[in-house]
């Protein structure tokens, strides 16, 4: 169950409680949602027991699990330098992020949205992102709480405070969402939410809304830069893989469905456009919030559990990075810690210059910025290139290969993979990730 956790904690983040709402809303509700559900079963576990089984059988991170799996005089462990490279440009914006959600928390908790407006609170976060030093020390405060946690120890640190946190996040959740479904003229939001509809979904364009239900699920797991392939490393002999990774999507995916059950009924019930992009969690939410009766408490709860959920994916990553940093240097962990908060201090500081001083650094366009550049690489090229390196090696005799791959996936009590699939993941899945490959770059330079 610790592993379950912790490895949801890693996979739970800001894809399921961010992301996924206004993607939902944006391509029609329940429609968008089973097509998702789709590809996290056909695309997402797959892959995701592909890592496992490489972290396990090697016991190491990305940094050296392929030096010790491959066959001899093979190459696949270069992909080392893209997987650490991904885990650094993630927590390049994933800090600043987070730090938004502790600013909203507190700044919830203390009545600093009260009396204001949808225009009030728009000015507030623009305020906020165009404080680079107000920005900056929220950022700080969570690489600070991050590479704490990894302080403690795997155990002691990681696992514990990984699963306190889930265990917090999932009642939370629980809370938030009846309150929300209880709310006067819910109903219309539930079933925008719970009730497909065609009409939605041709509106939006079949390829489109697949395209984004395919990429939410790369996005959601963070697969193919080795995040879940240390704590594969960590887990024993005693389960089958499959089981764990299905627990783990499981876990991941109602995540984002209560998400979901919070914020529809309140944006109906008070008339907001759920498809209102990424400010609406940080312009619309608090609005809706300040016109419930105790707002303030329940504003607080949800940006409490935002927290939750940003946290754990970054303390999971900030381990992953550890562990790498650690065995290619042959150092012990506290003494590679204070280095890579520095280190990762300073790379999340142009996502923080990209909303003020460096806003002029427009990469795709009006509207982008750093973090959009940022997002890009690892988005729309190291995950999907790197669960496709995954997926090969797995599958093909220039790897790792099948059979090894079964034992492994196999190995223990508990569901076992499903070996009538060999053909669909040696020749089908590489072609579906490619193509989200291939698709990425069309959607931001051929629009």
């Amino acid at each position: 169950m610790g592993f379950i956790l912790v490895s949801a904690g890693c996979a739970i983040g800001l894809g399921n409680v961010w992301r996924f709402p206004y993607i939902t809303g944006k391509f029609g509700g329940a429609s968008f949602v089973l097509i998702y559900l789709v590809f996290l079963a056909i695309l997402g576990l797959p892959i995701m027991i592909a890592e496992f089984a490489v972290g396990r059988a090697s016991k190491r991170s990305v940094a050296l699990s392929f030096d010790e799996l491959e066959p001899k005089g093979t190459k696949w462990h270069l992909y080392k330098y893209g997987a650490i490279a991904g885990n650094f440009l993630l927590m390049m914006f994933y800090t600043t992020i987070s730090g938004w959600m502790i600013y909203y928390l507190w700044q919830m908790a203390i009545g600093g949205f009260d009396g204001l407006d949808a225009a009030g609170i728009g000015q507030k976060f623009g305020a906020l992102l165009a404080d680079p030093v107000l920005m900056t020390v929220h950022m700080l405060a969570v690489v600070v709480m991050g590479f704490g946690v990894c302080w403690l120890g795997v155990q002691a640190g990681v696992e514990r405070i990984t699963k306190s946190m889930m265990v917090c996040l999932l009642g939370l959740l629980i809370v938030l969402a009846v309150n929300s479904m209880l709310l006067p003229g819910s109903e219309a939001g539930l079933s925008y939410y719970l009730m497909p509809n065609m009409d939605n979904l041709m509106k939006y364009g079949v390829s489109e809304v697949v395209f984004a239900a395919m990429g939410q699920a790369f996005f959601t797991l963070s697969l193919g830069i080795g995040s879940l392939a240390i704590f594969g490393s960590y887990i024993g002999k005693s389960k089958r893989l499959t089981g764990e990774a299905v627990w783990v999507v499981v876990l991941d995916t109602f995540v984002a469905l209560m998400s979901g059950l919070i914020i529809f009924p309140a944006c109906f019930s008070f008339g907001i456009d759920p498809g209102g992009g990424p400010s609406l969690l940080f312009i619309t939410l608090p609005n809706v919030f300040n016109s419930m009766a105790g707002g303030r408490i329940w504003g607080t709860l949800f940006f409490l559990f935002m927290s939750f959920a940003a946290m754990s994916t970054v303390i999971a990553v900030f381990e992953n990075i550890i562990s790498c940093v650690t065995e290619l240097m042959g150092r012990g962990r506290r003494g590679t810690i204070p280095g890579l908060a520095v280190i990762i201090f300073l790379l999340s500081m142009p996502c923080v210059l990209g909303f003020n001083v460096w806003s002029g650094f427009q990469p795709f366009g009006p509207g982008s910025g750093v973090l959009d550049f940022e997002d890009f690489f690892v988005s729309s090229n190291l995950l999907p290139l790197g669960s496709l390196v995954y997926l090969l090696f797995c599958v093909t005799r220039y790897g790792w290969g099948w059979d090894n791959f079964i034992r492994e996936a196999d190995t223990g009590r508990g569901m076992a993979f499903p070996k009538w699939l060999r053909l669909y993941l040696t020749y089908i899945l590489p072609l579906i990730v490619l193509y989200i490959f291939v698709k990425g770059y069309m959607s931001i330079f051929l629009k």
